[in-house]
């Protein structure tokens, strides 16, 4: 790079993200150091190893078919894991898959600032490495690997060119990992909502098990194996072991798009390093493809939700117990209220137009939810139906609700993981910014980078989440266990809509305290925050707590992990401004002393303002106020399945 240019670069990072992305940026000469000597290091040698920029990951290429991934730790290296079988089948050609590694034919340093909408924070750095390898397969196939190495993991593709008209139908990529380690892995459904139970045996996984895929290899060595990158072109996928107990294969859902021309598969991400590195990686959305219109979307405003369906499965067919919700996001100043399904047949003294009506005159954007169409469309299925399918429906809805002022849809039940359904959400996702709505994805696949390319994209469930009380009485007794997983699970891949937070009970009690259920508002991220319960409950609550909930931010500008461990407690720092919210969560039917400090706040005091359980049935609360700086430290007695919430006030 030229000096003019690296100057010209320098001033454009510094312009638009300041002086965090330009000290990352004036990095880039060393890494370009390292680069260029890891490829001498390399000197075209298949065999030998290639390292993340803080040196911590190793991959190596074994022979010519395998990778092999470590993390060296101190003096500790950790052989996490290796990837034995590399490679895409290709119109029905199961030996097409076999690839081989010929070779490495350049390298290059990668360094990008870009900014979210939504998310765990605002400015990200992309920064790594990427190695391009010449690989053969079949008798006369060429293709590339890409593989790029991050300090907090890697990420790999599949690129082949000239491949049009061609269908790319299954996958060979296949992660071995050792009897005994530790795993958090989740069975495998289209919707993506159930728990994710530890185990140490890829015996006791699911045949099928879904993405993300958390790993524990040593003490400070975790992973988190998931994808991102889709495109029109691919099908997401899940991972099997059926045939060997270790080794989970890349499974594709059915594809029946062909290549248009140049192809390239959807990135494999590995997530990897401290369970901090893990929870605070943006590495999904690093590797994803940036919007193509920018991020400056005004329309775009994340915030917290009024949601009827947890507290009454059939509500929004009812006119005066629509008129409750928008009178609580009204007098909690929340910023939307969502109408939920069966809004066709809504009845009891008004109808939909007359609950925008009235929504406006309250000062509150509506969010309105439709049936995708595309799965559960009859047995008792909610409607409305097939008013998104088509392009030209889909426009003329899309229009009707921008011309009445919505802020945007819900779209549930989607048919799995399949390409026509890849390609269908992606038509929803840009019709809708056509019409300055935002999108919240429920009864689908989880995020895999979207939430980049589509910045409309504000949430997705693909979660067992709080509406669950209303189905069965399993999550009663698993929510503290669940609940303190899903921060280093589901949660790290992106925006979770599993409605938090409810007082009161659904169908099936909740046995979670006051505090905890609050402090699920602040250490699970979604950019629409729907709350789950009653109006006459959260509205009976103190005002503190009314009050926490009208300034609560549902984006943020950065988030850290301060302690925590699947299952057991997580204690979650994000920051908006110059103010923090920490979200504290007991998993276990015991109390424990939960201490962290306050190191990651800034010079000066700050006001403290703490929202504990009392212990007490009476009085569920326990409010204070004191002044706290970098040098302060707290130590908490949670309760069984307790927590807590302190908000940090500059």
């Amino acid at each position: 790079m030229s000096g003019i240019k690296t100057s010209i670069s320098t001033f454009r990072y510094f312009k638009a993200y300041g002086f965090q992305c330009l000290r990352n940026y004036c990095h880039e000469a060393l890494l370009s150091v390292l680069f260029f000597c890891t490829a001498s290091f390399v000197c075209n040698k298949a065999s030998a190893g290639v390292v993340s920029p803080n040196g911590r990951i190793v991959v190596e290429v074994q022979g010519d078919t395998s990778l092999a991934v470590k993390y060296i730790d101190g003096k500790s290296v950790c052989r996490a894991f290796t990837i034995p079988s590399l490679g895409v089948a290709v119109d029905g050609n199961s030996e097409s898959g076999r690839w081989r590694v010929a070779g490495m034919k350049s390298s290059r340093p990668l360094h990008e600032c870009y900014t979210m909408q939504t998310g765990k924070r605002s400015e990200c750095v992309n920064e790594g490495i990427e190695y391009i390898y010449a690989c053969s397969y079949g008798t006369d196939g060429h293709g590339r690997l890409a593989l790029r190495l991050y300090d907090d993991g890697i990420a790999f593709r599949y690129e082949i060119d000239g491949l049009a008209g061609s269908v790319v139908y299954d996958e060979f990529t296949t992660y071995r990992i050792p009897e005994g380690v530790e795993r958090y892995i989740q069975r495998f459904d289209p919707s993506y909502e159930n728990f994710f139970p530890k185990t140490t045996s890829g015996r006791e996984s699911a045949a099928n098990s879904a993405y993300p895929a958390l790993l524990r290899f040593a003490p400070e060595c975790w992973a988190l194996i998931t994808e991102a990158g889709i495109g029109r072109c691919h099908a997401a996928s899940s991972l099997t072991n059926r045939a060997v107990p270790t080794d989970y294969k890349v499974t594709l859902a059915r594809n029946d798009r062909a290549v248009t021309g140049d192809w390239v598969s959807p990135w494999r991400v590995i997530i990897m390093g401290h369970l901090d590195d893990v929870v605070e990686s943006t590495l999904v959305t690093d590797v994803s493809r940036p919007a193509e219109n920018g991020t400056d979307n005004g329309w775009i405003k994340p915030g917290v939700v009024s949601w009827i369906y947890w507290a009454h499965n059939h509500g929004s067919r009812d006119f005066m117990l629509v008129k409750q919700y928008i009178d609580l996001a009204c007098a909690l100043r929340l910023p939307y209220a969502l109408i939920d399904a069966e809004w066709d047949e809504m009845s009891n003294g008004g109808n939909i137009d007359d609950a925008i009506d009235y929504a406006a005159s309250k000062g509150v954007k509506l969010m309105i939810w439709y049936n995708s169409s595309t799965a559960w469309v009859n047995n008792g299925a909610p409607g409305p139906f097939y008013r998104l399918n088509k392009p030209e429906d889909r426009e003329r809805e899309f229009a009707w609700l921008e011309k009445k002022g919505i802020a945007g849809v819900k779209i549930d039940f989607f048919d799995g993981d399949t390409q026509p359904t890849m390609e269908y959400c992606m038509d929803l996702l840009e019709s809708a910014a056509r019409h300055n709505l935002m999108v919240n994805f429920h009864g689908a696949t989880i995020p895999r980078g979207w939430q980049r390319t589509y910045p409309n994209l504000m949430s997705v469930e693909g979660v067992y989440g709080a509406e669950w009380y209303n189905n069965r009485p399993v999550l009663t007794d698993r929510a503290g266990v669940h609940n303190t997983t899903l921060p280093f699970t589901r949660n790290v891949v992106g925006s979770m809509d599993y409605t938090p937070c409810a007082f009161s009970d659904s169908q099936h009690p909740h046995i979670t305290t006051h505090a905890h259920e609050l402090a699920l508002t602040v250490v699970f991220e979604s950019a629409l925050q729907h709350l789950a319960d009653r109006p006459e409950s959260l509205l009976a609550q103190p005002e503190d707590v009314r009050n926490f909930f009208s300034s609560l931010p549902t984006a943020w500008d950065d988030t850290k992990l301060i302690s925590g461990y699947p299952g057991k407690s997580v204690v979650m720092a994000r920051r908006k401004g110059d103010n923090w919210w920490v979200g504290v969560l007991n998993g276990l039917d015991v109390s424990q002393e939960i201490s962290f400090n306050f190191g990651f706040l800034g010079v000066g005091d700050y006001e403290l303002v703490s929202f504990e359980d009392s212990g007490s049935t009476g009085a569920p609360w326990r409010i204070s106020r004191r002044k706290v700086s970098s040098s302060s430290s707290l130590s908490l007695s949670a309760l069984p399945r307790g927590g807590a919430v302190y908000v940090i006030n500059r």
